[in-house]
């Protein structure tokens, strides 16, 4: 198992070591979920709530760990695996810090959870920008349209624009940490409207070449 993925599960098996420590000094009811001001608007059990985000992590780490096996394509990950590992390794740190604001919460420490969360989105969303800019044409990495997928110079091109779009949304989560109340629309929107325009840019790129 290469390095970050062996890292990666470290910090799975971690977060399940804390979550049987934590339970038992755990209320019943515990808070689970914030909205767009940052204030909690939800409680689940103190079961679901210390080992939902452990058992996520450990699912997405097996199925993402797996992929570079099974695409027809895996000639081409090869090619940015190193990137591809990293990522889920930021991917499992991020799931993690979100694992432990949820931790500090319940166990009365009070702040903004949206604003302190941004800088971590900033992060992924960078790094993501990073795999973008190195992948190569496969079915499961990537933006992956009906366009990008027939061809390679169209996959470079959408790619190419994408990582500049990524990283300009993490430019944009940072800057949602001073915009409190609008924090989730800082981090949400940039990346739905670029995705958008990707798959319209990859399109017409197509229609282009084929022209």
């Amino acid at each position: 198992m290469k390095k970050y993925l062996l890292t990666a599960l470290i910090i799975v098996i971690i977060s399940f070591i804390l979550s049987i420590y934590l339970y038992q000094k755990m209320p019943e009811q515990m808070a689970s979920h914030w909205n767009i001001k940052g204030d909690v608007d939800n409680y689940s059990s103190r079961f679901i709530t210390l080992f939902i985000i452990p058992i996520m992590s450990l699912i997405l780490l097996f199925v993402l760990s797996i992929i570079p096996k099974i695409d027809p394509l895996k000639k081409n990950i090869k090619e940015f695996r190193n990137y591809y590992d990293f990522f889920i390794l930021i991917l499992i740190v991020f799931l993690f810090y979100l694992y432990i604001l949820t931790i500090l919460w319940n166990l009365g420490l009070r702040f903004n959870f949206i604003s302190v969360l941004a800088p971590a989105f900033a992060i992924l969303f960078y790094y993501i920008a990073i795999l973008l800019k190195k992948s190569k044409r496969n079915w499961f990495i990537g933006i992956r349209t009906p366009w990008t997928l027939s061809s390679d110079k169209i996959w470079d091109k959408t790619h190419k624009l994408g990582s500049i779009l990524y990283k300009i949304s993490g430019v944009i989560c940072l800057i949602s940490i001073f915009f409190q109340k609008y924090a989730l629309f800082f981090i949400i929107a940039p990346i739905i409207i670029f995705s958008i325009y990707l798959v319209i840019y990859s399109y017409t790129e197509y229609k282009k070449i084929n022209k």
